[in-house]
């Protein structure tokens, strides 16, 4: 009888030193939520997700000891996949300095990051219609596609007021809408549409140069009070002081829009 407790014994012991020891390799995970666009996030050819905010997500929270897990996301979901803790941050060209159409700052929605890179909405179109556009007037009655919830969306709403909406559930459905002919304008982050804008199905495309919307700034988004936020700030101003982002940011092609130096930030 005592040699059966005393088995027992050690095969609980050994239960516990493996239950333990299982715990303290597990690794910790980040669940990023994203959308498909280049130069952002997007897929290779071997449909690998890839991209400057890819890439410097990977960088940052490897850093952290974080293993980054990433979630395709519909944008105006966004809020509710943060606060439900499907995700823990939305990283994805997010503008971190504006309000959404209920007149609610985002800041206020969320904790945000450093600024780390510059945009501002613009107007694509067909280059034919793009000649005819001089002010924001020019697009009265023109129907524009735009992705619901996004800046540009405020911007169509509250700039281009004679214009007819047609929301979208991403930038490139939008996109896709201007390309097939179903709407006649939309408005994108400028990231974006220099990177679509006179290639494959946009080649016949282009940029309204004569109106844009005003600078805007990309942060990365946190549930409000996330101890995240302090330490991937920590995190961006170790890589960008190694030279991190800037590697990544020439590799994309963003190397004139992206920040490097957060000092006045702080």
């Amino acid at each position: 009888m005592k040699k059966i407790v005393s088995l027992v014994l050690v095969m609980a012991l050994m239960l516990t030193f493996v239950f333990a020891f299982a715990s303290c390799g597990e690794s910790k995970t980040v669940v990023i939520g994203y959308t498909l666009y280049d130069p952002m996030n997007y897929e290779n050819e071997n449909g690998e997700l890839v991209g400057f905010d890819t890439e410097l997500a990977k960088a940052v929270f490897e850093k952290l000891g974080y293993t980054p897990i990433f979630k395709k996301i519909e944008w105006p979901q966004k809020y509710a996949e943060l606060n439900s803790g499907t995700i823990d941050c939305i990283w994805n060209g997010f503008t971190a300095n504006t309000s959404d159409d209920d007149g609610i700052a985002r800041s206020e929605k969320v904790d945000f990051s450093y600024n780390y890179m510059r945009n501002k909405q613009v107007i694509v179109t067909t280059k034919e219609l793009a000649a005819t556009v001089t002010d924001v007037n020019s697009l009265a009655g023109k129907v524009g596609s735009v992705e619901t919830g996004s800046a540009g969306d405020t911007y169509l709403t509250k700039t281009l007021t004679g214009a007819v909406k047609k929301g979208v559930t991403s930038q490139l459905d939008a996109m896709r809408e201007l390309a097939l002919g179903t709407a006649d304008f939309v408005v994108v982050d400028d990231q974006l549409a220099r990177a679509y804008v006179g290639v494959g199905d946009y080649k016949d495309l282009a940029i309204v140069e004569t109106v844009a919307g005003t600078e805007e700034f990309y942060a990365i988004g946190f549930k409000k009070d996330s101890e995240l936020t302090a330490k991937v700030n920590k995190a961006l101003e170790e890589l960008a002081a190694d030279g991190t982002i800037a590697t990544l940011a020439e590799k994309y092609g963003v190397s004139n829009t992206v920040i490097t130096d957060f000092s006045d930030q702080k």
